[in-house]
């Protein structure tokens, strides 16, 4: 007997090697860098800004954070959590675990969206490091969508259930 939980007749594609190690790159690199400006807040040092001068306008803005939180511990958390998902893919190559992780990428990147805005047309003054999580987050996206499609996997599921099963 066959499952019925196919999403389309066509078959899937394996995900080559070098999608999955991107994943993994691009999620250090938005790790690195929203680690440094966590770092930063916490320590109150100034930030070198050498192609924008707008990073102290953006980092001591009021939506610098949120809940309480830094924004850039929120990016320390998705990235890290990111980066945890694509490496428990590695290591047992559940094809669930590789979809919710390339599903979760939406998180980043409506984030990422939400602070250019903020930067651009709120506090008029842009910031080189928020800029390095944004283009990671957007590419972490793309490599997302990448995965989903040659998966062919839909981006959103039926049910919130299907969504967010891992295992």
């Amino acid at each position: 007997m066959t499952s019925s939980k196919t999403s389309s007749t066509r078959p899937s594609k394996t995900i080559p090697n070098w999608i999955i190690f991107a994943l993994i790159a691009v999620s250090v690199v938005g790790l690195a860098d929203s680690s440094y400006l966590t770092a930063k807040h916490y320590l109150g040092s100034p930030i070198n800004c050498s192609i924008f001068n707008g990073c102290e306008a953006v980092t001591a803005s009021p939506y610098s954070v949120v809940l309480g939180v830094p924004v850039a511990l929120w990016g320390v958390s998705y990235y890290f959590f990111f980066l945890l998902l694509a490496i428990l893919y590695v290591d047992s190559k559940n094809e669930k675990t590789l979809e919710f992780t390339a599903r979760f990428s939406i998180v980043g990147i409506v984030a990422s969206a939400w602070f250019l805005f903020l930067q651009i047309f709120i506090i008029k003054a842009l910031c080189l490091y928020c800029l390095i999580s944004a283009v990671s987050s957007t590419t972490l996206f793309i490599l997302g969508l990448t995965v989903l499609k040659r998966k062919n996997v839909s981006f959103l599921q039926n049910n919130l259930r299907d969504y967010f099963r891992i295992f």
